[in-house]
């Protein structure tokens, strides 16, 4: 009888980390979401990546974005060059107290590009850079982290992602102005701990869907999956 009621109270605990990490109905930002969190979305909206790429959400993990010599920062302009190699993504739990999260949950890591090929032309938009699944936090080293949230944890990949479309570095074009290259983190809407077989798209522009403005959004729906963390930059031809 003891077994069977822990076996219960675990299960109940996966479950109620889980909807901690999916936020399938998005709820009005309050006193349990980070300033971390809170700074995300508003960077978001300033940047009109709220609406214009993915729907208003409310963030359950912050992302950093790491390439050998620079970091994404919220909307932080870097050189191209500087983006040629895949970064490093790391997910920061601090949305919860004691910094849990459900270790077995599936993540999915895209980069789009809204600005194609200009932000004032945008017809080429959007354009998929990368699809990065199959990310687990059982695949990641876990460590408290010096960041201004008490009990925050890291998780950090190990080997990497499985790529369903390969890192395509940032290259906007001469005389295009700043692009916005937007990493979102995505979930499954149905929870699930099993690896994910996502579609691809049939090709990086409109990522596949045929339409001007089609993007990461449309492809989100289609996968059934919901947007949990995000971070940008923005990026330019020298030649302007």
């Amino acid at each position: 009888m003891l077994a069977k009621t822990c076996t219960a109270l675990a299960s109940l605990q996966l479950f109620f980390r889980i909807v901690t990490a999916i936020p399938i109905k998005q709820q009005p930002l309050g006193h349990i979401a980070s300033s971390n969190v809170q700074t995300v979305r508003d960077e978001l909206k300033k940047a009109e990546i709220i609406p214009t790429v993915i729907d208003d959400f409310l963030p359950s993990l912050t992302l950093s974005v790491s390439w050998s010599k620079k970091d994404a920062d919220l909307g932080n302009t870097l050189k191209p060059k500087h983006l040629q190699d895949e970064p490093t993504i790391t997910l920061h739990d601090d949305t919860n107290p004691d910094g849990s999260a459900a270790s077995e949950m599936t993540y999915i890591i895209t980069l789009t590009d809204p600005d194609a090929p200009s932000r004032d032309n945008p017809e080429w938009s959007e354009m998929c850079h990368w699809i990065a699944a199959n990310v687990s936090l059982s695949q990641m080293t876990i460590s408290i982290l010096p960041i201004p949230f008490l009990g925050a944890k890291e998780y950090g990949t190990k080997s990497g992602p499985d790529d369903v479309m390969e890192y395509k570095p940032p290259g906007p074009p001469p005389k295009t102005g700043k692009h916005r290259y937007v990493f979102l983190v995505f979930a499954p809407k149905n929870g699930t701990m099993e690896p994910l077989d996502l579609s691809k798209p049939k090709d990086r522009q409109h990522w596949g869907t045929g339409e001007e403005r089609g993007g990461v959004k449309d492809w989100a729906e289609k996968n059934e999956l919901v947007p949990v963390a995000a971070n940008f930059i923005y990026s330019k031809n020298k030649k302007q």
